[in-house]
Parts: structure tokens; C-alpha cells; sequence
């Protein structure tokens, strides 16, 4: 799944770039959009996020392409891969800006963890 977006003003940090929290929380929302579709029925909750690294600053104006895919699946929980782009005709085919995995747990009602499946 794919999504886009474009850093503006609002999500800059003090030297002008995006601030880390903020690709943090895009992340965590588009991981979670794509967990609910593949899982209409549960109650998901993040759980863990891998490791996080930026490969370069951000700057104003730059559109964005997050690509989240599913790793794996087990009795509780569920895993994506998310791999942040630049979107430009020089650098959309090259490596990512960022990478990190993040995970989800299925709650009940008792917010106690249940099966996925």
C-alpha cells in the first residue's frame, strides 16, 4: 500500500527539516490503516516500532511515499515494513529516506491481548 504526503512548514524541527516525530507519527497512522484493512474485525494497538534511522534531512516542500507491506503474521499480533521515498523524477527508484517495521496487538473489549486470526 502506498500513500503520500507533503512536508510543510508545520512539520519542520529548528533546522529546517522534518522533525522525527512527525514521520514517526505518519508512519504509525499508515501502518495502522493498512493493519485495519487487512483486519477489519480486530482492535489493533502499536505495539513495538523497529529501528529507526534517518538516511538524510527532510526539507520543506518535498512530497512524500510511504510503502507499507505486511512481514508476518502470529497468534496476536501482526508486523509491517514501512519504507519512506522521496518523490521526484532523480530519486523515486533509489533508497529510501527511512525504514522501520512496526507492530500491532489485537485487544478485546478487556484490553487484554486476543487472536488476530
Amino acid at each position: 500500500m502506498n500513500n503520500y504526503i507533503i512536508v510543510r512548514p508545520e512539520h519542520l524541527n529548528q533546522n529546517g527539516h522534518l522533525f522525527g516525530g512527525q514521520m514517526l507519527r505518519w508512519i504509525d497512522e499508515f501502518c495502522w490503516i493498512a493493519a485495519a484493512i487487512d483486519f477489519p474485525d480486530k482492535k489493533l494497538v502499536t505495539r513495538a516500532m523497529g529501528e529507526t534511522s534517518f538516511k538524510r534531512g527532510i526539507p520543506d516542500g518535498v512530497i512524500l511515499r510511504f510503502h507499507t507491506h505486511q512481514e508476518s503474521v502470529g497468534n496476536t499480533s501482526v508486523t509491517y515494513s514501512c519504507d519512506v521515498y522521496i518523490v521526484d523524477s532523480k530519486e523515486e527508484n533509489k533508497a529510501p529516506v527511512f525504514s522501520t517495521t512496526i507492530t500491532f496487538t489485537a485487544v478485546g473489549e478487556d484490553g487484554k491481548k486476543t487472536s488476530i486470526r
